[in-house]
């Protein structure tokens, strides 16, 4: 089969690799659908994961497809089976697992290889975040469960509720969904970003108040939200000087996610009398467990997010070299489809 295969830094080859074999509890899925994202894009860049992906290897994880052969062991898929399947599962043993952390499991097993023909799905993820798509579901649609269980478990975090003030730094795919997702929980939202046409995407998903990131930011977002500041602050950059404008857009007792990760190593300057005497909530979101990407293909199933809205391109696998170097080079970017 073709597969895209990463060997290091910007150095991605699609070629032609054994189809994986399966084991008793395994899945064989034909990858129908594979989605860019802001984290492969980093993993081209930086030539590795120190978590996820380590070269060589095959790469992607965003997929969505059709069962072509089932273990023996499996039961609840069949041949032909409409499907989409997450990354990673917890082993639901450890320390973490055993306090609802399944994101931060000791043994979290990741998989990728979604760039290719087809796509092994190892045991443990065909148990635990392996989904049958509804019939109106397309494939595009389903392969958006991944990003959107991280986001949805993102503002679930953040305790925001229905009239509240967020604002959203960073209109990527991501900072678009939490807008989206934000408008649908009821709460009045205010998106940040740094181009005209990312406020105008903003604005179709639903966004109330825009917001260039080159105003005065801290005193608009406190004007519109009654002088007090928002409730909920979403930092979807990952830059140290974002994180340290989040803290200044909340009102007193509000939450700050820390959703973007910054570059290994970053540190932010906090200023620490205002996070004591202010009561602000500082947390940070990583990944997803198997319960979000339930609720994320929910949400999906629902409309309530589209490809239509965070897909721009479709390409075939031959072309994702020069589409990974497309998206590195442009800030901003939407998602692309891979059609192996």
């Amino acid at each position: 089969m073709m597969a895209a295969v990463l060997y290091g830094r910007e150095d991605l080859r699609i070629e032609t690799v054994a189809t994986p074999m399966i084991e008793p509890g395994d899945l064989l899925v034909r990858v129908r659908t594979a989605l860019t994202c802001g984290t492969d894009v980093k993993v081209f860049r930086r030539g590795y994961h120190a978590r996820m992906i380590v070269p060589p290897a095959l790469f992607g994880h965003e997929l969505a497809g059709d069962v072509v052969a089932v273990g023996e062991e499996v039961t609840r898929f069949r041949i032909g089976d409409r499907i989409v399947a997450a990354n990673s599962a917890p082993c639901r043993r450890c320390l973490y697992c055993s306090k609802g952390l399944e994101n931060l499991c000791a043994d979290l097993l990741f998989n990728n290889g979604a760039y290719a023909e087809y796509m092994r799905i190892p045991a443990r993820i065909v148990e635990s975040n392996t989904y049958p798509l509804p019939e109106h579901v397309s494939y595009q649609d389903a392969a958006l469960s991944e990003p959107l269980a991280c986001v949805m478990r993102g503002l679930e975090e953040t305790g925001l509720q229905a009239g509240d003030h967020i604002a959203v730094i960073g209109l990527g795919p991501i900072g678009l969904m939490f807008v989206r997702l934000a408008k649908v929980k009821g709460a009045k939202v205010m998106a940040i970003g740094r181009r005209p046409s990312q406020l105008e995407q903003a604005a179709r998903m639903g966004a109330d108040e825009l917001l260039l990131s080159s105003e005065d930011v801290v005193a608009r977002a406190k004007a519109w939200s009654r002088g007090h500041g928002v409730d909920v602050a979403i930092e979807a950059v990952g830059v140290p000087e974002t994180w340290e404008l989040a803290v200044n857009l909340v009102r007193r007792g509000g939450t700050v996610n820390f959703f973007g990760g910054c570059p290994n190593d970053s540190r932010v300057q906090l200023d620490t009398s205002l996070l004591h005497y202010s009561e602000i909530t500082c947390k940070a979101s990583f990944h997803h467990t198997p319960v979000y990407i339930e609720k994320a293909l929910g949400a999906i199933s629902r409309g309530y997010v589209t490809a239509d809205d965070l897909v721009n391109r479709v390409e075939p696998l031959a072309n994702l070299l020069e589409v990974m170097r497309y998206l590195m080079s442009h800030n901003g970017h939407m998602k692309t489809a891979i059609v192996p």
